[in-house]
């Protein structure tokens, strides 16, 4: 879906103008938000019978990274509320039209920590929690929320992923941060109320690609698995800040004079190696994830079983496209001198943003890193998140 491309990336310079507001407020301006809504971005991964595009997952991939690039906390949770379409597209059908009947527009956030509990009866399930890092809950009328369903014997039984509309939570305004101010991750409170069975769905069906969406939803796009969409769906936010800070840079030095040395910026040879440094690490964190997720969704297109080696590839090379934009960050950020301290710059700003957004479970990079090497070394692998 060019076009949509084409649209996100015509509003780089107005979200880039708003990076500082987008701080201030410490949510997504609401003028965002729409901008992003009226370009098609939120339809990207949207099941077609619901007004979507089910779009090849790399247009959502690098829409995201050129939203990024001009604000990390746009990119951020343009990125979360745009992939959960994707996975509503999963659930049951009911649960698809309570969600989008009314409104095709409608949003989710969600938080997938296991912090709620979930009580089987009649129909579906009592549950309660409290869950934190809910990104852009202001902008969303439902959540995703993960749980544990307790048997019997109060020991947990299944994790599942609950999905629950504004009027059975609570938001509270806790986020308040260095990094990522803009995003409003803030708290979400739920106490004791019903969800029916259809609008749960459990993470056993999405590691094994068969859940109850595919019936309605052929799409190829369906049949990826949960990890690996959702896995880079956090990491690229980070490729597209270590982007937005290259750019910021490179226009920066061309024209700083270094007072220390009373010479051009643009000239020191120190400086010019870590711009080519960290041009190969981002451009090196971008071409495997462009790779790993095209050769799983040709798999799919193809009506092919995604191998176990490509799904551990997928997060191997997720975790370690977090951690080389990481690197080339912090290379640009400690050549660009003391007035890239200033509050306001972006450089700073994205220096703050990505290393806000390593701190995601999903970025951690031993435990996707020993998974690929155990592997290797011929031992059995089992992960929720793979």
């Amino acid at each position: 879906m060019s076009e949509v491309v084409a649209a996100v990336r015509e509003l780089r310079p107005v979200l880039r103008e708003r990076a500082q507001e987008t701080e201030d407020l410490r949510r997504i301006p609401a003028e965002s938000i729409e901008a992003l809504r009226q370009a098609g971005f939120f339809k990207l991964l949207q099941p077609t019978r619901h007004g979507g595009l089910a779009a090849d997952p790399l247009d959502f991939y690098r829409a995201v990274r050129l939203i990024a690039s001009a604000c990390g906390s746009t990119g951020w949770v343009s990125s979360v509320l745009g992939v959960h379409p994707w996975q509503l597209g999963l659930f049951a059908a009911q649960a698809q039209d309570d969600v989008w009947g009314e409104d095709q527009d409608a949003r989710i956030s969600s938080s997938y920590a296991p912090m709620g509990r979930a009580t089987p009866v009649d129909g579906g399930f009592r549950f309660s929690g409290r869950w934190s890092f809910s990104s852009g809950c202001d902008h969303a009328s439902w959540v995703f929320l993960g749980g544990l369903v307790l048997g019997d014997d109060g020991n947990p039984v299944d994790f599942r992923t609950f999905l629950l509309p504004l009027s059975d939570y609570k938001i509270e305004d806790v986020w308040d941060t260095v990094g990522l101010r803009g995003t409003g991750s803030n708290d979400i409170l739920v106490d004791d109320v019903f969800v029916p069975e259809y609008r749960t769905l459990s993470f056993m069906d999405t590691g094994k690609c068969v859940c109850p969406g595919q019936a309605v939803n052929p799409d190829p796009l369906y049949k990826l698995p949960f990890a690996s969409v959702f896995s880079y769906s956090i990491a690229v936010p980070v490729i597209g800040m270590a982007t937005g800070a290259y750019e910021s840079h490179v226009s920066y030095m061309a024209e700083r004079v270094r007072a220390s040395y009373g010479t051009k910026a643009a000239e020191d040879p120190y400086s010019q190696v870590r711009v080519a440094e960290a041009a190969s690490d981002i451009d090196a964190a971008w071409l495997q994830l462009e790779h790993n997720i095209g050769e799983e969704y040709r798999l799919v297109v193809a009506g092919e079983k995604i191998p176990i080696a490509l799904r551990l590839k997928v997060r191997r090379d997720q975790v370690r496209a977090t951690t080389r934009s990481i690197g080339a960050v912090d290379k640009l950020f400690e050549n660009s001198g003391g007035k890239a301290l200033n509050v306001g710059t972006p450089i700073q700003r994205f220096w703050r943003d990505a290393h806000a957004g390593r701190v995601h479970a999903i970025n951690d990079p031993e435990r996707a890193l020993a998974m690929f090497g155990k592997s290797e070394l011929g031992l059995k692998v089992q992960d929720a998140w793979l």
